[in-house]
């Protein structure tokens, strides 16, 4: 920058010059000149001063604009994190159905069985919520057949590394496909009949417990919740599927107690055993306890998986007991090859008695195909035949579905 010469420099400079071609001034001369030095150095100091405060007023801008510029990248960080922080996904199910039966109950349909939404958020990295939105059948309402249910909505609060609080409606830790049920996890269009009638998946209630690890491939589960509300009279009398009450303005007089142990310890294992007690499964209703148990083998060694399942229900009422439904029971086991990437093949056969007497203990063989044209999403064909002990209510036919999840 080129500095400009200052006002006093000017003056001293010219009185210099005065004086060296002139002779010295009188004294009246000389009070002059000091006198319009005083003022010119007045005017100087204020011209000065001046340069100070517009610089003190350049340095408030800046300063200002700095804090401007940072406020607005804090919000566009606190923007960017949240969104970072959660997390959309879902599945669905496309099913066409082509069942027969001697007692002409014939299902011949096509159905969007299920659309489903996740939504999850991380709050911190310690507390988070996972939720799951779904539409059953397409269409929900008054007179029609779908349904509108959020099937979780819980928060977990991690302990330390290895042990979680978990508060709110969530999955219970019951079976092979209760918690994982995504159609490309699975073989077979329709859930298979066991998990289906006797635990019954979809199976959420609302409350609190704890989950976590426990070591050497070791994990647990153990929970409070709310309880079934088995019906004791009407078409779905003493079914355990009918006692779901989805935690919508629930009974809760009698709540329940879930627990679980796991061992993933061997690769491609999975052992598992999972127990549940009732004081009353009909909310006072038939004064009905309940201990529940099930157990479960997952074995996959390459291309090859077997599964095995067994459920049941001993049940202390009278009213169960009599209506030969205190004992309901079911096993199934399933082996699957994969072929490649893309196609596999899966057999099962499966038992279960929801009560007795009445037509509703049976066996069911079930045979297919799943395509995988992508890791996500699947289309599904299998064959199906269902007889009672009887003999009787045969429902053979085949299925077709297309499923995803994301």
């Amino acid at each position: 920058m080129i500095r400009r010469p200052t006002l006093l420099a000017t003056s001293i400079a010219a009185v210099i010059t005065c004086n060296s071609a002139q002779a010295a001034p009188s004294q009246e001369e000389m009070w002059d000149m000091l006198q319009t030095l005083k003022k010119q150095n007045e005017a100087l100091q204020q011209e000065v001063q001046q340069l100070k405060n517009d610089q003190h007023k350049t340095n408030d801008q800046l300063e200002a604009t700095a804090a401007a510029i940072e406020e607005t990248g804090n919000r566009v960080t606190q923007s960017v994190g949240w969104f970072e922080r959660t997390q959309i996904g879902g599945y669905g199910e496309l099913h066409y159905n082509n069942l027969h039966d001697s007692d002409g109950n014939d299902k011949e349909e096509i159905d969007l069985h299920r659309f489903v939404l996740f939504v999850s958020h991380e709050f911190t990295d310690d507390i988070r919520f996972f939720s799951e939105f779904e539409i059953e059948h397409d269409i929900a309402g008054e007179g029609k057949n779908g349904e509108v249910e959020v099937e979780q909505a819980f928060i977990d609060f991690d302990l330390n590394d290895n042990h979680t609080a978990r508060a709110g409606l969530f999955l219970l830790p019951i079976g092979i496909i209760n918690e994982t049920h995504e159609p490309p996890t699975f073989y077979g269009v329709e859930r298979n009949v066991v998990e289906n009638n006797i635990i019954p998946v979809t199976w959420w209630e609302g409350g609190v417990g704890l989950h976590g690890k426990l070591g050497n491939g070791l994990s647990y589960d153990a929970y409070v919740h709310s309880g079934l509300n088995v019906p004791v009279a009407g078409g779905n009398a003493f079914r355990i599927r009918s006692g779901r009450q989805k935690v919508s303005e629930a009974n809760a007089r009698d709540w329940a107690t879930t627990g679980r142990l796991k061992y993933t310890g061997i690769a491609g294992l999975e052992l598992s055993l999972s127990l549940q007690y009732a004081e009353d499964i009909t909310q006072g209703a038939a004064n009905a306890k309940a201990l529940f148990w099930e157990t479960h083998l997952i074995y996959n060694t390459g291309p090859f998986t077997l599964k095995a399942l067994y459920a049941a229900w001993d049940i202390d009422s009278e009213a169960f007991k009599n209506a030969n439904a205190d004992e309901q029971y079911g096993w199934y086991i399933e082996p699957s090859w994969k072929l490649n990437t893309s196609l596999g093949l899966f057999a099962r056969y499966s038992e279960f008695e929801r009560a007795k007497g009445d037509l509703d203990a049976f066996q069911q063989i079930d045979f297919g195909v799943n395509y995988y044209p992508h890791e996500d999403v699947v289309l599904k064909a299998d064959y199906q035949i269902q007889q009672s002990d009887r003999g009787e209510a045969e429902r053979d036919g085949f299925n077709l579905g297309i499923g995803y999840q994301f």
